[in-house]
């Protein structure tokens, strides 16, 4: 696995490293691509909007190591401020300066629900054109339908994330709704994103747990997007996402 596409770093004050602190670790351990993916403006920690649009200053490559620029937004019961009916907080002033955007329940902001709520939650957040992958789908507190989800993520390009945090200290009893979840996008046919959710540099590209299940399952490799930087990168291009020349040249050496 290639790429991490979910990480924190202090801007979040509950993570504990900087941008160069992860990309020394993601060189350690051999990871090509490195997003990092700070939370969105609802939860109580979460950096100033400033954080985001200032992440242009970032090297698109250093030490030959990629990095994108993404977010963690907050799945929500109402509409953001700013963003029309979007139930992602996630304002249209945003939206230049992200590669990408993950959507997932936090209980500071969203109160979970039964199973038909959270259920239209997500699926509100996959369509809101906005995201492209569902974070840890898998938790315990936010029962899903996954077969309606599943089916709205097809419909919409968006990736469900494997977790690896949500098999450690985070989210616990994730891992056998996560087993369910892999068959049941593998009975779709559909694609997923595994992520180390780090929120300290030495769990950067640990996917360990997650690989673990992902074999038990026998799921299609084929399906992984985040296995290398230049299918990923592929999958933001299919949402409009654009990227510096040198980035998809760099992508497509590593293959090569």
């Amino acid at each position: 696995m290639a790429c991490d596409t979910h990480s924190h770093t202090v801007a979040s004050t509950h993570a504990y490293s900087t941008l160069h602190d992860y990309i020394a670790s993601a060189k350690d351990v051999g990871l090509s691509l490195l997003s990092i993916t700070d939370h969105g403006p609802e939860m109580p920690d979460s950096p100033h909007m400033w954080h985001f649009g200032n992440m242009k200053v970032w090297p698109r490559l250093v030490d030959n190591i990629g990095i994108l620029r993404g977010i963690e937004a907050n799945i929500l019961s109402q509409p953001f401020q700013g963003s029309g009916h979007r139930y992602v907080d996630l304002p249209d002033g945003m939206l230049p300066f992200l590669d990408f955007a993950i959507a997932s329940f936090h209980e500071p902001v969203f109160t979970p629900g039964s199973i038909k709520d959270n259920t239209a939650a997500m699926i509100r957040a996959i369509k809101s054109g906005v995201v492209q992958i569902i974070g840890h789908p898998g938790n315990p507190n936010y029962p899903i339908n996954q077969d309606e989800v599943v089916r709205a993520a097809k419909d919409n390009n968006v990736l469900l994330e494997i977790n690896n945090s949500s098999f450690l200290l985070s989210r616990k009893g994730s891992e056998p709704i996560c087993k369910r979840l892999l068959e049941t996008v593998a009975n779709h046919d559909w694609k997923i994103s595994v992520s180390s959710d780090a929120h300290i540099s030495y769990d950067v590209g640990k996917f360990d747990q997650a690989e673990a299940i992902i074999e038990k399952v026998g799921f299609n490799p084929d399906n992984i997007v985040t296995k290398t930087p230049k299918r990923f990168l592929s999958f933001l291009q299919d949402h409009g996402k654009s990227f510096d020349a040198e980035l998809l040249e760099w992508a497509n050496k590593l293959e090569s």
